[in-house]
């Protein structure tokens, strides 16, 4: 990747974004030996415009940025690094720069889970127990996803709410498994979702039986 530092007098703006929450978290600038110190230590380092020195974010209060992925943008000559960070951001004690609580929201999680998932059908390790449920093979996975749907009824009329939730979760996690196994994932459940909340949705269903282009 070649960054364009002549363009902007040797500094790039650099964007710094929370790879889990996607919260962006603080705007900094690099020089080209603070970019390559970030590459080289997998821990963000700017350039100080007022110190006039290299600084690592985190060097001081222990609240490094440790990174996940660099891009640079269609001119190169901004990058955007998502990162995982070990403690507040701001030197203010707030998550973000912007006074902000670097909060995640948990949909967001389902997105880590459905990559995780799709890692082990990927390198099926040894000893993962989604590895086990992918070479069990089709049968089995269908099974479990019914199995976990009859735990989840059972507990949603005769149990608590929060075994409902356990059991949900057991169904949704089996559920993902084996979309997955189909070439399938829960992005495409999500996206049927949010074709049937279009309030024409049911029109445009029939529509296209009448059309013949539905079974």
């Amino acid at each position: 990747m070649q960054i364009d530092f002549a363009k902007t007098d040797g500094l790039v703006p650099a964007i710094i974004q929370d790879a889990g929450t996607k919260n962006v978290l603080m705007l900094g600038y690099m020089n080209q030996e603070a970019y390559t110190k970030t590459l080289e230590t997998r821990k963000v380092t700017f350039w100080s415009r007022s110190r006039k020195t290299l600084w690592t974010k985190g060097e001081t209060s222990g609240n490094y940025l440790n990174v996940v992925s660099i891009q640079a943008d269609c001119d190169n000559d901004t990058l955007l690094i998502k990162v995982h960070p070990d403690g507040p951001t701001c030197h203010k004690g707030t998550g973000t720069c912007w006074g902000e609580e670097n909060e995640s929201t948990p949909l967001l999680f389902l997105a880590e889970l459905q990559a995780f998932i799709n890692k082990r059908h990927e390198e099926m390790p040894e000893g993962s127990y989604t590895t086990k449920l992918f070479k069990d093979g089709l049968n089995r996975m269908a099974q479990k996803v019914g199995e976990e749907a009859l735990e989840m009824i059972i507990e949603a009329t005769n149990g608590t709410d929060g075994k409902l939730v356990y059991e949900a979760s057991d169904m949704i996690y089996h559920l993902m498994v084996l979309l997955t196994s189909k070439g399938l994932n829960i992005e495409d459940v999500a996206q049927e979702l949010q074709k049937r909340h279009d309030p024409n949705w049911d029109k445009k269903r029939r529509d296209a039986k009448a059309a013949g282009k539905m079974e």
